[in-house]
């Protein structure tokens, strides 16, 4: 370990001593019982809610990932069944469910992201999730594919939301110092208050790391605040706001040769980065009914983007919109009945620039496009149960989205598109005891082209509009999650029919006009699966397992090749030996047979087993401190790939020279990291 690692450990354990001997903040804190709903509470009110949903659902809590270096969605969401995570470099990660953006080798497409309710997704509903920080969530609602549909989402993959503190749910003070590898040095305040009239609650997190590839330094800080008034005993509005500056370098992709015999490889060519200042507000006001509540807000996000690739990409961001929603319960003819009706709408413009990339600055100007677009998801659901235990559910979604592409540069390359495109679902959902639910439901989705499809540059051409279609699903989806004895599980199977997925191909003059265009039809089937069994109180193992069949259906060119990208077995498990004062947690992940890189399947990736190790122990009351160790027998595998048409293998007799493709990210190298957190 070199000597800044130990030093920060020394360093860390200092702290925490120095926490553990104060005590005046806890014993001067006011008794604020009566007002306090505390986190844990909350997650598991929102499992009860969501666990009505005739579908894949599962609500992550804090607690599951506290005592990690949580950077990204990836280490929030190890243990979500169905939730396909895989490392990039830094806070860039690979995120899908059930397929979802499967070929955009970038960021995330085909989810629905929100954060307290409200969606940050761009007017375009692409998102980012490098804005989502895990520091300050206190739990996750995931909505696998149609079941967002209570969310306004519309996609393949679902929605994801995040939900952040309030000064009622986390009152006083929490301070967290967590580091290690890498030089990695992460650091959050925060402080909650709550009182007869209203509450609030402040978080400011900072990270910073030298990365575990060459060239991928980043560092980050983050404000993530809100508000609550009570207006009277049935109306609070909530006010939030945010605001991020994120510094990233780009250690790209690399060959499987680099990926196995170099896997700190990074690409230092035109000093490619992706550095954002942001900022978001928002308000949240509800108006409890009898039987119901009623939710309305507003919400204005603001972005600089400047992300020097190919060339220097140059955005300046302005989104803003509206939403709200009803639910209502009561009796219909003598029996149960649940109402949701919902809409989304969110507007954007976009100042999208680019320049030649000189060394990460800027050259001469390649590019002036303004893009504008609109979203707007209004949904309805209805729920009816005709027998005890027995609920029907039938809603629908229906889409209106218009882009506009206008090219300052190449006038004849703007262009604009509009889509109106209606999802109804219709599902069952039976509960024969309070212990056990069979669930059934199918449904359409709708995934609209944003700006990065939209607008593309042709082989020797402008940027400007480019024609892609609007990709359409119909899923089926059956399952089971339930608890008996000592095993809780939760367990989908589901079919996707897609009729123009949105897949990325190598641009070739004169025969592929674009980087990304519409497949004609294709299949997407599998299994989410996560089981938790609990031997004794000190002793529990979880588990999650996917099985991820995806694949074109009677393709003129590909016949019925799988999709590359994603393998078919996925297996995740940790076991925790302790209890919450002292514990290790050995886990696993393990990928027995890698998934192909390309359409014409001629080449996969190996396999890889990772072994790491977790532990953490409770020195005093409100004292934790914890370990993070990750890639313990150093294994060298494929992360990640980006899809290809058709993989070009290294050539064995020229040594000097790699031609094998580049497209290939490298798995985390083994890291040890730790931390202390504290709350008063």
């Amino acid at each position: 370990m070199r000597i800044t690692h130990a030093t920060r450990s020394v360093s860390l354990c200092a702290i925490a001593f120095a926490l553990s001997t104060t005590t005046a903040f806890a014993d001067e804190a006011p008794d604020q019982s009566r007002i306090i709903v505390t986190a844990s509470a909350l997650a598991q009110e929102a499992a009860a809610r969501v666990e009505r949903t005739p579908g894949g659902v599962d609500v992550v809590a804090a607690d599951d990932f506290e005592n990690k270096l949580a950077v990204s969605l990836r280490d929030a969401l190890t243990f979500s069944p169905g939730v396909y995570t895989q490392p990039r470099f830094g806070q860039e990660v690979r995120i899908s469910i059930r397929g979802s953006g499967l070929s955009r080798g970038f960021h995330m497409r085909g989810l629905t992201l929100l954060q307290d309710g409200i969606p940050i997704n761009l007017a375009d509903d692409n998102g980012d999730f490098q804005e989502f920080d895990p520091q300050v969530f206190q739990h996750l609602e995931v909505y696998r594919g149609g079941n967002a549909l209570r969310l306004g989402g519309s996609t393949l993959g679902g929605a994801i939301n995040a939900v952040t503190p309030t000064g009622r749910s986390a009152p006083g003070v929490e301070l967290r110092v967590d580091g290690g590898s890498f030089d990695t040095i992460r650091t959050k305040a925060a402080y909650g208050y709550a009182d007869d009239r209203g509450d609030a609650f402040a978080a400011i997190t900072s990270d910073r790391s030298d990365g575990d590839r060459d060239h991928g330094k980043r560092k980050s800080y983050r404000f993530n605040g809100n508000v609550g008034v009570k207006i009277s005993e049935t109306i609070e509005s909530r006010f939030y706001a945010s605001a991020q500056t994120i510094r990233q370098k780009l250690s790209g992709s690399l060959s499987e040769k680099s990926v196995l015999t170099n896997p700190t490889k990074g690409n230092f060519v035109g000093d490619q980065a992706r550095d954002i200042d942001s900022i978001r507000l928002q308000n949240r006001t509800t108006i409890q009914l009898g039987g119901g509540q009623l939710a309305f807000g507003l919400f204005l996000n603001a972005k600089d983007l400047y992300h020097p690739i190919f060339q220097v990409i140059d955005q300046k961001s302005e989104d803003r919109g509206a939403f709200a929603s009803l639910d209502l319960a009561g009796d219909l003819g003598g029996l149960p009945v649940e109402l949701t009706l919902g809409t989304q709408a969110r507007f954007g413009k976009v100042t999208a620039r680019q320049f030649i990339n000189l060394s990460g600055k800027r050259g001469a100007p390649t590019a002036n496009v303004q893009q504008r677009a609109q979203t707007i998801n209004s949904y309805g659901e209805v729920r009816v149960a005709p027998t005890p235990g027995l609920w029907l559910i039938a809603g629908g979604l229906y889409t209106h989205g218009e882009r506009r592409i206008d090219n300052r540069f190449a006038p004849q390359r703007s262009g604009d598109a509009s889509f109106d495109a209606f999802s109804p679902k219709i599902g069952l959902l039976y509960k024969p005891d309070e212990a056990l639910q069979f669930y059934a439901n199918y449904n359409r989705s709708v995934e609209l082209p944003g700006y990065s499809e939209l607008s593309q540059t042709p082989a020797g051409g402008a940027p400007g509009f480019t024609p892609v279609g609007t990709q359409k699903a119909w899923t089926a989806e059956i399952g089971i999650r339930g608890r008996i004895g000592i095993a809780s599980w939760d367990v989908s199977l589901y079919r996707a029919d897609i009729k123009g997925e949105m897949l990325q191909f190598n641009v070739v003059p004169g025969v592929i006009p674009a980087a990304t265009f519409n497949a004609d039809k294709t299949r997407h089937q599998g299994v989410e699966a996560g089981l938790d069994l609990a031997f004794t109180p000190w002793a529990s193992l979880r588990q999650v397992y996917q099985y991820s069949d995806f694949r074109f259906r009677n393709d003129a060119i590909y016949g019925d090749n799988r999709l590359p990208v994603v393998p078919r077995h996925f297996y995740r498990a940790e076991l925790k030996l302790g209890t919450d004062r002292l514990s290790i947690s050995p886990s696993v992940e393990w990928l027995p047979q890698g998934a192909w890189v390309d359409y014409v399947n001629s080449k996969r990736v190996g396999n890889y087993a990772l072994l790491n190790l977790g532990a953490q122990a409770q020195v005093r009351e409100g004292v934790t401190l914890f370990l993070d160790a990750r890639n313990l027998t150093q294994k060298r595998a494929v992360g990640d790939i980006s899809a290809l048409v058709r993989y070009t293998p290294d050539n064995a007799g020229t040594p000097a020279i790699d031609e094998g493709s580049v497209a290939f990210y490298p798995l985390e190298r083994r890291a040890i990291y730790g931390g202390v957190r504290a709350r008063f």
